[in-house]
């Protein structure tokens, strides 16, 4: 290793000790939490690659998430999180799970945490992690004391904010990174971007449609060969129809299963015109249609009728190939990025 290299790594080394502590793990990589395809096989090779693996708790039962926590330890013996839903209606019977399995770290996504979560995944001695997607819900989530925040722009995959990931890490690392560890996601896919945020003041990054197609990815070859084909460009947004019924945007590869969801939202606004059903009803219709969606395309592998969620940087997965070695190659493009800025 050259004197240029070793300055490189450690510079990197410096700017992701915080980020590491935090989450325990060699490498300040989170895996961004994908349900289907962040589950244990995944989750595992992520933590002992050197980054933090995170389960994609999404709708399992407690039952379920128990023996999928069990099956992960049996693979690795380095740490990994949880990923629960704000919205699941077993929420607290979920966390209870975690808390049985001693899981360190809690992702909590989908919105503000619901009263009582906190003190109850707190409780268990679990650090959590929650999603700012603007910088006012950042300070009111400090405030209500989560231990770290993740900042994810529009770019990723999966369900969307409004916003970007540059303009989102602008506008919240100078005013909260020196409170709480913050981690920057959404079309992330090479280690000159790590650098980047890492120098702004992030303690690390997630990172979701890198780890997709993987080696280790359970996700069905023909998933996998819709990643490798596709161009940022092709990684599109759901639109939303009808006002009363809000949809959080989903970012997926753009197929027949974006038109069928239109046709879904259509059924479900004429059944609340109607009178069939109730508003809670009808988004839950909506949730559960995306789960189904995205189950046909990653295990079934129906790539043109399933939900292919992918993030804008696919264009950047040109390869099947196994996660150290994604890993391996984003810390050496990371340290070199930072070489540079060192001469």
């Amino acid at each position: 290793m050259t004197s240029t290299s070793t300055i490189g790594a450690e510079r990197l080394a410096r700017r992701m000790a915080r980020g590491c502590e935090f989450l325990g793990s060699e490498t300040a990589i989170l895996g961004g939490a994908m349900s289907w395809v962040s589950e244990r096989n995944l989750v595992a090779a992520i933590s002992n690659a050197g980054g933090f693996g995170v389960i994609a708790c999404g709708a399992m039962s407690p039952e379920l998430l128990d023996a999928e926590i069990a099956a992960t330890k049996a693979l690795t013996d380095k740490p990994f999180g949880v990923n629960l839903i704000t919205m699941h209606p077993q929420l607290f019977e979920l966390i209870e799970v975690c808390g049985k399995h001693g899981v360190g770290h809690v992702v909590l996504a989908g919105g503000l945490p619901p009263a009582g979560s906190l003190d109850a995944i707190k409780g268990h001695g679990a650090k959590l992690i929650c999603f700012a997607p603007a910088l006012s819900l950042a300070k009111k989530l400090i405030r209500s004391g989560v231990d770290a925040l993740v900042v994810e722009g529009m770019e990723a995959g999966g369900h969307i904010g409004p916003v970007s990931t540059s303009v989102l890490a602008q506008e919240i690392l100078p005013e909260v990174a020196s409170q709480v560890p913050v981690f920057v996601a959404g079309g992330i896919g090479r280690g000159e971007a790590i650098a980047g945020y890492l120098d702004m003041g992030a303690a690390g990054v997630q990172l979701g449609t890198r780890f997709a197609a993987a080696t280790e990815s359970i996700a069905h070859p023909n998933f996998k060969k819709a990643f490798i084909r596709a161009s940022a460009r092709d990684a599109i947004a759901s639109v939303q129809i009808d006002p009363r019924l809000p949809v959080i945007p989903v970012r997926a590869l753009k197929n027949a299963g974006g038109e069928l969801f239109t046709a879904k939202q259509r059924e479900v606004a004429q059944a609340l015109d109607q009178g069939g059903i109730e508003m809670a009803e009808a988004q839950l219709q909506i949730e559960h249609y995306w789960a189904g969606a995205l189950r046909r395309a990653v295990i079934d592998g129906d790539i043109e009728h399933g939900s292919v969620m992918a993030g804008q940087s696919v264009g950047m997965v040109t390869k099947e190939e196994p996660v150290a070695t994604i890993i391996a190659t984003l810390m050496a493009e990371a340290a070199h990025a930072l070489e540079k800025r060192a001469a």
